[in-house]
């Protein structure tokens, strides 16, 4: 009678996490808890993370994690993740920022469908990208339990395929001072006004004959323009905006297959293309003034109102609050704020050797920048008020601030800034170099020691 009594003292012990230490959990109960740690009552949910406190294993952190979010940090669940990782767990927010911090730590094999279960129950579309085999580690370029919904559906920020354009004495619509992003190749100029991008944050477009997409992830503060035309023959990548996150950023998708691309790097992270060897080239892109645009472009074509979408597209709406704040939205690691903070805006230029960020502050006024980036000499022109600063090899040459407005003083004189190169007074062409804008939280934390800031330490 005694062993039946201690048989069902253990089973008790099993149910309620209480002594759960001393009876190590199957594969098969870890995964039971798992699902009632998310989908349970509150009751048991508890009980669950009870069970996974006293078993004392890190696998389980993950779920842990997942759950703290959708069970709004439910105090038995942040009580179980602080004391498995040891550290004070006070939110869901401070769950991920240990997860990113400790990737030695591999969920427990019943995470992944789980995982991809809780996505599909908020869009069954995600399925799409993270269903089936899609999501195993090995086929996976970034880890699924830093990959965060973003508080939309698939397409629930949509892309602009071909969209409108009119002329710019039609943009009535636009105020002086409200910024775009300003793309001009071989003479075909456009304007594209954060005021509307923010709202779409893609846009699929033919500029010049070249088939581009726009990425701008609003929460990183990055507009990327990439060619989207992979191999030559082929149809170009279409792309939209998935409603996942990782890290603070934007995963975009192309329509073709499905696969998820990391907005930052213009590389595949799941799906069919991740392992295609594919990182998007990226084309110049400078964000400036529409006055200044229009001026320096006056037969550019501009982004219609008439986008097929119910948006409100006033100066200084979209994304209000999240600009006005040093705070970020999703949690991710900020490195390292010595010198610039997590959502100061820097320019960065990426090259095959080295990588390289300006803070915007460096441009207060006007300013004209010699430098370079990882040996190669390069010139940067830039305004902080407008947010705009253009690149460009520079040689043997240095530069200095024009007397002209669009126009630098080299070796014989003036050099006009154009949107492609720098030209000298014997016709010398210096090449524009692609760069773009970004909070200094995203390129620390995707390029780190890989990217040098500006100035250098004395």
């Amino acid at each position: 009678m005694n062993r039946w009594f201690g048989a069902l003292l253990l089973a008790a012990s099993i149910l309620t996490g209480e002594g759960a230490s001393a009876a190590p959990l199957s594969d098969s109960a870890v995964a039971q808890y798992s699902r009632e740690a998310i989908f349970g009552t509150s009751a048991r949910s508890a009980e669950a993370a009870r069970a996974f406190a006293a078993r004392g294993e890190r696998d389980t952190v993950a779920v842990l994690t997942l759950a703290s979010r959708f069970r709004r940090n439910s105090p038995p669940i942040l009580q179980a993740l602080s004391e498995l990782t040891g550290e004070p767990i006070e939110s869901w927010a401070d769950a991920m920022l240990w997860q990113e911090a400790h990737p030695e730590v591999r969920p427990h094999p019943s995470f992944r469908e789980i995982k991809v279960e809780v996505l599909r129950q908020i869009d069954p579309e995600f399925a799409r990208f993270l269903g089936g085999e899609k999501s195993r580690p090995e086929n996976m370029k970034i880890r699924l339990e830093e990959i965060t919904w973003g508080g939309v559906a698939v397409d629930g920020i949509p892309s602009l395929d071909n969209p409108l354009l009119i002329p710019a004495e039609e943009a009535e619509y636009l105020l002086d001072d409200d910024l775009v992003f300003g793309i001009e190749i071989a003479g075909d100029a456009r304007a594209y006004p954060l005021r509307i991008m923010g709202w779409h944050e893609m846009f699929n477009d033919v500029v010049g004959g070249v088939p581009l997409a726009l990425a701008y992830c609003t929460l990183c503060g990055a507009g990327i323009l990439y060619e989207t035309q992979v191999s030559e023959g082929e149809d170009p990548l279409v792309f939209g905006s998935s409603g996942l996150l990782y890290r603070s950023n934007k995963l975009m998708f192309d329509r073709g297959t499905d696969s998820l691309w990391n907005q930052f790097t213009g590389r595949p992270v799941s799906g069919p293309l991740v392992e295609s060897g594919i990182e998007l080239k990226t084309r110049p892109v400078v964000i400036t003034s529409w006055v200044k645009w229009r001026i320096q472009h006056p037969e550019t074509k501009v982004l219609s109102l008439e986008t097929g979408h119910n948006r409100d597209y006033g100066s200084g709406v979209v994304y209000k609050e999240y600009f006005a704040s040093p705070e970020l939205m999703f949690p991710t690691i900020v490195r390292n704020e010595e010198r610039v903070s997590r959502k100061d805006y820097i320019f960065g230029v990426r090259t095959p050797g080295a990588a390289r960020a300006w803070p915007m502050d460096a441009f207060t006024g006007g300013a004209v920048i010699n430098d370079d980036v990882g040996g190669i000499a390069v010139v940067l022109v830039g305004d902080a008020a407008t947010r705009t600063v253009r690149a460009f090899e520079r040689g043997p040459h240095r530069f200095a601030m024009g007397e002209e407005a669009n126009g630098l003083t080299g070796p014989g004189g003036l050099w006009p800034v154009g949107e492609d190169a720098l030209t000298g007074p014997n016709g010398e062409r210096l090449a524009r170099i692609p760069g773009h804008i970004s909070y200094w939280f995203a390129w620390d934390g995707y390029l780190g020691v890989a990217s040098s800031l500006y100035p250098d330490p004395a």
